[in-house]
């Protein structure tokens, strides 16, 4: 189990709780719109811009896991929770012994995955080390490895997350960054249809950044009152529906 940076303190990443949030190396997608270049492609890896990524993205610095655990005891009573999120937290070799570790110290887990590991994510929630997911869904099934940069992608693993989520098992979200280049209203339409249900899902407005995968000035979001108007039609296939970060 590999951190590659810690921030300290998030009162936004973890619904209900105040968290500190660890960042892990490594993913198995190439979304163009990622923010952090750096865990994709590897420590040290540059941006587009020319930048180390986790320079140009703000990343906080790596940490090992005698530090993280020794920050954590210091926090006990302080925060309440741990955001693992990535890249993609289901790689890591120890992820199950880490969440066991942060929940023996007493505070809960929040999981950020792309639900291309189901039995993991399963293994993690049956074991009750996990209080709370958020899987992204990227788009519409047939623009799927389009947007996440694997060509011929295999939607199975992503379809059996989502269905082990759907039976409660665990509380979760569903999120999608929405961008002009990757996301017609007739996707979201049908990403809506494919989800339908979930009991929330937030579209997210792309920022664009140096950090960003394909580069600064390469994407870009989507009108804000494009998507208010488009998000009723949503809602009724997926009531929980929201926007986050699209103001």
């Amino acid at each position: 189990m590999r951190i590659a940076g810690l921030q300290k303190l998030t009162l936004l990443d973890f619904p209900g709780r105040t968290a500190a949030t660890v960042f892990t190396q490594g993913c198995n997608f190439r979304c163009p719109f990622c923010h952090n270049a750096d865990l994709v492609l590897g420590a040290g890896a540059p941006a587009a811009g020319g930048k180390n990524a986790a320079e140009a993205a703000g990343l906080p610095p790596a940490v090992t896991l005698d530090e993280f655990f020794a920050f954590l005891g210091k926090r006990a009573g302080l925060l309440d929770g741990v955001c693992i999120t990535g890249g993609e937290p289901l790689l890591q070799p120890g992820i199950e012994d880490f969440c066991a570790r942060i929940r023996e110290a007493g505070f809960a887990v929040k999981l950020d995955t792309n639900g291309g590991f189901p039995d993991r994510l399963r293994a993690l929630v049956e074991a009750n080390l996990v209080d709370y997911v958020a899987m992204d869904v990227k788009n519409a099934p047939a623009r799927y490895g389009e947007t996440v940069g694997v060509p011929g992608l295999d939607l199975a693993p992503m379809q059996a997350s989502l269905d082990f989520l759907r039976t409660d098992a665990v509380p979760y979200e569903l999120r999608t960054t929405v961008v002009r280049e990757l996301h017609t209203a007739d996707d979201l339409r049908s990403l809506a249809a494919w989800i339908e249900g979930a009991p929330a899902w937030y579209l997210q407005s792309f920022i664009d950044a140096e950090s960003v995968l394909a580069g600064p000035g390469c994407l870009h979001a989507w009108n804000s009152d494009d998507l208010r108007a488009l998000l009723p039609e949503l809602q009724a296939l997926v009531p929980g529906a929201a926007l986050r970060g699209a103001d």
